[in-house]
């Protein structure tokens, strides 16, 4: 049987994070000093508090067996992606709930297949982040090709750390309000 769609629902235009605002984070990332450090960890601790789900994904991925490229890759652009989309919406960006994270890799799963299906061969998993997030897609996917080109890189970890990136994009993509209505947070 041969399957034809998508199993990716549309991102809609208003969750979608623009290119600048990934490069001015990067910028702000890549300052040396005790403060960018005092930053970034305290966006550490933003993202876990904000996002449980995520964090523990991510977490989970960037706890295996990773060489030391690749695990430099995915906690960059990890907070990098998460700090845009918190910086594009602030209030708008809801907690991603457990099944709403499942909901989305099962998505990327079936999506994989589909195309695959198509193409007879391994999808990237940035192909399936270009429709849903164009910017944040080519941004994550220079990095990856950078990291990629790097002698001696564990390619498969580096693969991994791409997959957990466009599933936290993902998934943050559809936990965007539109513009008017604010989440209410729990004190």
């Amino acid at each position: 049987m041969v399957l034809h769609g998508s199993a990716i629902r549309p991102v809609p235009p208003f969750a979608r994070v623009r290119r600048e605002i990934l490069e001015e984070i990067e910028r702000e990332l890549g300052r040396d000093g005790d403060e960018a450090r005092a930053e970034l960890d305290l966006a550490f601790g933003r993202f876990e508090r904000t996002q449980p789900q995520l964090a523990e994904r991510i977490g989970g991925v960037l706890s295996g067996q990773l060489e030391e490229p690749a695990l430099a890759l995915g906690y960059f652009l990890s907070i990098v992606v998460w700090l845009a989309f918190e910086r594009s919406f602030g209030a708008r960006l809801a907690e991603v709930a457990a099944d709403e994270l499942l909901d989305t890799l099962t998505s990327l799963n079936v999506e994989e297949e589909l195309v695959a299906q198509r193409l007879r061969a391994g999808v990237p998993p940035g192909v399936l982040l270009e429709r849903a997030q164009p910017d944040v897609a080519s941004f994550v996917g220079e990095h990856v090709a950078v990291a990629l080109e790097a002698s001696g890189v564990d390619a498969r970890g580096v693969h991994l750390v791409h997959r957990a990136v466009v599933e936290l994009s993902l998934a943050l993509s559809f936990a965007v309000a539109p513009a008017g209505h604010v989440e209410h947070k729990p004190d």
